[in-house]
């Protein structure tokens, strides 16, 4: 241990009189002296997540402890029960020192819950903060009437740096089963079109009719309620959009509606014939949500339109019944002189992560805890874990596990000992890369992630000389700084009009694609039809403001 004198600053100023403060040996201790084992803190924190408390003998609280006299009193909600809670909370008007929030409709903060942190940002005392947020900080900063402009919540997730790693993809894609491609001999996948993939669809079905006894499905169509998307979407990404919801930006930043273009026409032409040819599941438009989940678990789905964090029940399911040649590959098929972007750069999550709450009485100390789990070490420490307990440092200064570390790690009770899985879920990261060229978490390490493989996975991947399924998609350029159109906040007006559009999708659609071929024409020229009633100009006169919003002030 190393004693020294810390005079006292706006970022430490303790209540009692000045004294010596020892500071700890090791990168994990607290220069400033604002946090340490001799005057020690206790953080109460406030945590919407689904992930699980720690244990009492969990190895980083104690780290927390014996480097920077920091404990943690938790209070962990589940998102079901969150809504509650955040009322009970307001009401009361006292709240812990720190909040942890994943509420999309941003109650607390501007219920006035949380702390405007803009000048302590500015104090230069939180420096990995302020390197965090300083490309960011109009587009982190709340900007709404309820209360004063300004940064209010670190986001949790997806703020990069260095290039952006991954293991597993998320995103959408027309995603194919791995028993197909086998097959196939492993045919190639670049240039895919939508010819190609339904042939490889229907070659395999004919040969093989039933899957475990049950009819083999060609392609299914999520349609349902409040998914709408997996329908509707396709055209824009087939066309080389990225993911921007109703609406397609050209290069001009100008935003228009796709339903009723020839690109949507096509896509449909094709679904209405692969309907009659019988690839298309028939039940495609009845099935709940839970029910199409359930049919891709079964393994009986050869393909479908989907975002892959939207059915990872069933690959998990799958998974776990060691059915590995039912789960899939992305695929991104495009129509003749257009470039895929399928895999865009995650969208940081502006409006979850933590903050610091009015009725704080140590809201420096809360905020230099932040800072710290902000700093290399400590990201390491809490998404890899402790150096030669939970993974290797190799020669070339990559990181790796043994097999016994990865198991560890897929062990939910080691875990709940040795991870802090409900704080991290909701503190910034360092998404991408650290300084020394390893991913933030192992899953997204190539060689690591493709290390914790099935061996008929592992193989699949060396049939395309993959390391990771992010891999088989395009390369991720910077997004568009508006990006995306999707989640713009738009007026009552607007956001009627756009669910007269969803209307329009839902009640049109089903018939274009499950109607006889010869009717095709008029069934399309009836949806058009209907959309023209629809005022879009509305809805697309607020998108674009939004991004003219955005151009200006992100």
């Amino acid at each position: 241990m190393s004693a020294g004198l810390v005079g006292c600053t706006s970022g430490d100023a303790p209540e009692e009189d000045p004294k010596d403060v020892v500071i700890p040996e090791g990168e994990l201790a607290d220069q400033s002296g604002t946090l340490t084992p001799s005057n020690p803190t206790t953080l109460t924190t406030w945590i919407t997540t689904a992930s699980q408390a720690p244990a009492p003998d969990n190895k980083i609280t104690k780290l927390l402890e014996e480097n920077l006299g920091v404990t943690l009193k938790y209070e962990i909600v589940t998102p079901d029960a969150v809504d509650q809670k955040i009322g009970v909370m307001l009401a009361g008007g006292e709240y812990p020192d720190l909040i942890g929030t994943t509420d999309l409709k941003m109650r607390l903060l501007e219920g006035g819950a949380l702390l405007r942190l803009d000048d302590m940002l500015e104090s230069g005392d939180y420096p990995n903060l302020a390197t965090h947020v300083e490309d960011d900080i109009k587009k982190m900063s709340y900007s709404g009437e309820e209360v004063d402009p300004g940064l209010y919540i670190f986001p949790n997730y997806n703020r990069f740096y260095g290039e952006v790693t991954g293991g597993t993809y998320y995103g959408p894609a027309f995603w194919i089963q791995k028993r197909v491609l086998e097959d196939a001999g492993w045919p190639d996948l670049s240039n895919m079109t939508l010819e190609r993939y339904f042939e490889l669809i229907a070659n395999y079905k004919a040969k093989n009719p039933q899957t475990d006894g049950a009819p083999t499905v060609g392609f299914e169509v999520l349609a349902s309620t409040g998914r709408e998307w997996g329908m509707t979407n396709p055209p824009a990404l087939l066309a080389g959009s990225p993911n921007n919801g109703g609406v397609i930006v050209d290069e001009n930043d100008k935003a228009e509606i796709y339903a009723d273009k020839d690109i949507a026409k096509d896509f449909y032409k094709v679904l209405n014939e692969q309907y009659d040819a019988g690839l298309v599941d028939r039940e495609s438009f009845t099935l709940t949500f839970d029910q199409y989940t359930a049919k891709l678990a079964t393994g009986a789905v050869l393909g479908m339109h989907d975002q892959g964090w939207n059915f990872q029940t069933a690959t998990d399911s799958l998974r776990s019944a060691g059915k590995d040649e039912y789960t899939y590959v992305p695929l991104m098929p495009v129509y003749d002189g257009a470039e895929p972007w399928y895999a865009d750069r995650p969208v940081m999550n502006t409006n979850q992560g933590f903050g610091i709450s009015v009725s704080s009485k140590q809201p420096e100390k809360a905020m230099k805890f932040l800072d710290l789990m902000l700093s290399e070490p400590w990201q390491k420490v809490l998404s890899w874990g402790v150096e030669g307990e939970d993974y290797q440092v190799g020669e070339d200064g990559m990181f790796t596990r043994t097999e016994e570390q990865r198991a560890n790690a897929r062990d939910l009770t080691w875990r709940a000992s040795n991870r802090l899985e409900a704080l991290l879920d909701v503190l910034p990261k360092h998404n991408g890369q650290f300084s020394d060229g390893n991913a933030y978490s192992p899953d997204d390490q190539p060689a690591e992630f493709f290390a914790t493989l099935t061996e008929y996975d592992r193989n699949v991947m060396e049939q395309y000389g993959k390391k990771t399924w992010l891999e088989f998609m395009n390369p991720q350029p910077e997004n568009p700084k508006y990006y995306p159109a999707w989640n713009i906040t738009l007026s009552d007006e607007a956001n009627e009009v756009n669910q007269q559009l969803t209307d329009a999708n839902v009640q049109n659609l089903p018939k274009i694609i499950a109607g006889a071929p010869a009717d095709f024409e008029a069934s399309w020229k009836a949806y058009v039809d209907a959309i023209k009633k629809i005022d879009v100009k509305v809805y697309e006169d607020a998108i674009n403001a939004g991004i003219q919003d955005r151009l200006e002030n992100w």
